[in-house]
């Protein structure tokens, strides 16, 4: 393991019968990074994820977790990070100060509980049961969890599916949180937009492989550069002078809609500049900029599988 790395995943290949789940993936995650694998539901994110836990043995590969091999030395590492699961569970009578104590009582040094709830927002909900919970506090409480033995490594896997828009954003906030008190997170989503918001770097995976690796911004310039610029106006257009007037610009014309695609950080201010000196009265003007998700797109070619 090099001194920056917190996991190095090497050829990590996991089958299921004749179903290869993960083949020959690799990528390193780095310390206090939040650090996402993303990718459609049945990708191959929680098989992988579940390898670098230790939970599952791969089948072939090289995996190393703060140096060591998560599933032969699980026990040593077992205090050093900590893991929410997708597919999570509570009895559903069970209290929030039963599921916290009873946790805690499994790691030698557990941290402040009462703290730890109270930084979550659970403080209140002490005496409430499992199944009285709302979705995004089930899922606070899960987070409370994973940091009771205060681990290096936090683990998220799906966290947030099917939280409503108003939850998600909060429990985005507790993994930054996460992150600012120095820790490293490894999550895997099929939500584009929590990955770009979240994470530092990520690596998208579809059908087992490792398709590409950097940060949200880097994949964006670098597999989908173009910028648009759709314009609604009642003045003519001529798609010939706007060619020659602003360089590598690719124009279309429908009725009194003007759609224009170019690359560059000046594109937009080009398009602005042009409409200004030629006096054009447009009724609307919207910009697009390519996410995380246009990337998967252009990789995959299909829509995010839910």
């Amino acid at each position: 393991m090099t001194n920056s790395n917190i996991i190095e995943v090497e050829g990590l290949t996991k089958r299921y019968g004749r179903l290869t789940a993960v083949d020959g993936v690799s990528f390193s995650v780095r310390a206090g990074e939040i650090f996402g694998l993303i990718g459609p539901n049945g990708a191959g994110k929680t098989t992988s994820m579940e390898c670098v836990e230790g939970i599952r043995k791969p089948d072939g590969g090289r995996v190393r977790v703060l140096g060591m091999d998560p599933y032969a030395q699980s026990a040593t590492l077992r205090d050093r990070i900590g893991v929410q699961l997708q597919d999570a569970q509570l009895q559903k009578r069970i209290k929030v100060w039963e599921a916290v104590d009873l946790m805690a009582s499994l790691y030698s040094k557990p941290v402040d509980t009462a703290a730890l709830l109270e930084q979550l927002g659970l403080a209140g909900k002490l005496n409430d049961r499992f199944m009285n919970l709302s979705g995004g506090q089930k899922q606070r409480l899960f987070i409370a969890l994973a940091l009771i033995n205060d681990p290096e490594v936090v683990f998220l896997d799906e966290l947030t599916t099917g939280l409503d828009p108003q939850a998600r954003r909060a429990i985005w906030e507790l993994v930054e949180g996460i992150k600012q008190r120095g820790k490293t997170v490894f999550l895997t989503t099929h939500l584009m937009e929590e990955a770009e918001r979240l994470c530092d770097r990520v690596a998208i995976i579809e059908h087992g492989n490792v398709i590409a690796a950097d940060t949200p911004a880097a994949l964006v310039r670098e597999h989908c550069p173009e910028v648009s610029v759709s314009i609604s106006c009642d003045d003519a257009f001529d798609a010939d002078e706007i060619k020659r007037a602003i360089p590598n610009i690719e124009v279309e014309v429908e009725r009194d809609k003007l759609m224009l695609k170019g690359v560059g950080e000046d594109f937009v201010t080009s398009v602005i500049r042009y409409l200004a000196q030629h006096d054009f009265h447009f009724r609307d003007l919207h910009t697009h900029r390519p996410n995380l998700e246009d990337v998967f797109l252009k990789f995959t070619g299909h829509t995010v599988r839910e």
